[in-house]
């Protein structure tokens, strides 16, 4: 094998997990592909969060192996791979839907990939399969983690407690586990040597991180925070899932001293009804969620918030329903992400009585997404006429056009040369839609 390509599905932890494997594979002396086509090994990094993620991945999966025949006819091998929370969930699927598949590894135990491609020689029409929760660290056995430009993902807590009622995470991902502090400060520096001005952490529960100190004592979100805020060169930090029940008064603080860290918060409410939060098995009521939001305002006046919504759960009534706009109007959101429920096998909530119409749900999610994008628009719009520092990490479309994010992790649009790029340049915004900004260096 020479060259690779890898896919990356769904969340953030995903692109993270993927430039985790690519630095494996590079260690092996592979070289990135541009596409499927020219690939010596593909590799698919899935999500199993909602159904549509995981049957786009057995569709996907059909067509890279007629791409795969293809090459066969030419006499080219292809190795095919699949990681990830699919992998977790539905091991046995894999080897019946998609029997070409040479290996798959769940999220858990990609580092052992060297070992799973050392035996594919041997393998005889089953896929080499490994889902087990090991005892061992993933992230004592990979490779040092390289920059990714000028934002760089970094992993500091993985898995779930929670077990909310839709939710497969705690099945894929395994209980919570967190990284040493020095661990990720380590990684930190190194991120930042490479390039890096904004490190964004990265857990399914990043808030109920709780890695160990130099003298082996538990330590908060808080307390790792303050590490970073002391390292030279890392101008912007963020921190993304968060729990709402897990937002302490450290954490509160933090928004408050820490200048580094960005003025935005993407804090999952899922529903505005107290009966429905109940169901999810959410450890918060839509009042103590609006009472954590007044504690960061009045912490940081100047945060913004992004929230997940969930509509169409089981059980859900008009008036549950209305709950949930009745909060994104108190809030008013800057970003959103919003979908109907969706059936997961293994999940209580599947099984719950009270399945609601898929008609309802769609009525109702294009209802909730009118007014976040309403609340996302008037924001983006009273951004125009204001100067802000933009990280530009990535091209434009067009030529000459750079991408960069606020730090309301807005994106924005700029005609700059590409000596710009994985700089923050102070821009001066021009425009404004729901999903963008477009704008100019300062003083030109």
């Amino acid at each position: 094998m020479k060259k690779y390509y890898i896919k990356t599905f769904g969340c953030q932890m995903n692109v993270y997990d993927s430039h985790r494997i690519a630095a494996i594979l590079q260690n092996l002396g592979l070289t990135e592909a541009t596409s499927p086509q020219n690939a010596d090994l593909v590799i698919f990094n899935t999500c199993h969060i909602r159904e549509k993620a995981a049957e786009k991945v057995f569709s996907d999966l059909g067509r890279l192996n007629m791409i795969r025949e293809e090459r066969l006819a030419k006499g080219l091998d292809t190795v095919i791979g699949v990681v990830g929370c699919v992998v977790q969930a539905e091991d046995e699927q894999i080897a019946k839907r998609a029997p070409f598949v040479d290996f798959a590894l769940g999220p858990l135990t990609y580092h052992r990939l060297p070992a799973v491609l050392a035996q594919i020689s041997r393998r005889k029409g089953e896929p080499l399969i490994d889902t087990e929760f090991p005892a061992e660290s993933k992230f004592d056995f990979l490779p040092a983690n390289t920059s990714m430009g000028g934002c760089s993902f970094l992993a500091i807590q993985e898995g779930c407690n929670n077990f909310c009622t839709y939710c497969v995470v705690p099945y894929t991902r395994g209980i919570e586990t967190s990284r040493p502090v020095e661990d990720v400060v380590k990684e930190a520096r190194r991120l930042v040597e490479g390039g890096s001005l904004e490190i964004n952490l990265l857990g399914q529960n990043v808030n109920s991180y709780h890695g160990e100190d130099a003298g082996g004592k538990e330590r908060n979100l808080a307390y790792l925070l303050h590490k970073l805020d002391e390292i030279d060169g890392l101008e912007r930090i963020r921190y993304t899932t968060s729990y709402p029940a897990d937002v302490d008064d450290d954490l509160i603080s933090c928004h408050r001293e820490i200048k580094k860290l960005m003025p935005y918060l993407h804090l999952p409410v899922q529903s505005g009804s107290d009966s429905i939060l109940k169901a999810m098995n959410r450890r918060h009521t839509s009042g103590q969620y609006l009472e954590i939001i007044g504690k960061l305002r009045d912490a940081n006046p100047d945060l913004g918030f992004s929230s997940d919504f969930i509509v169409g759960f089981p059980g859900e009534t008009d008036a549950d329903f209305q709950a949930t706009l009745d909060l994104v109007n108190k809030v008013k959101f800057i970003q959103a992400f919003s979908f109907k429920y969706s059936r997961r096998a293994g999940t209580p909530a599947a099984l719950m009585p009270g399945q609601v119409e898929e008609k309802v749900k769609k009525e109702r999610l294009e209802i909730l997404q009118n007014l976040l994008f309403s609340y996302q628009l008037k924001f983006n719009k009273e951004s125009v006429g204001k100067i802000m520092p933009v990280l530009f990490d990535n091209k434009g479309r067009h030529k000459g056009q750079l991408i960069g994010r606020t730090p309301y992790m807005q994106n924005l649009h700029a005609a700059l040369g590409k000596e710009c790029r994985n700089k923050i340049i102070n821009v001066k915004i021009t425009g404004a839609t729901a999903n963008s900004l477009t704008g100019i260096q300062e003083g030109t």
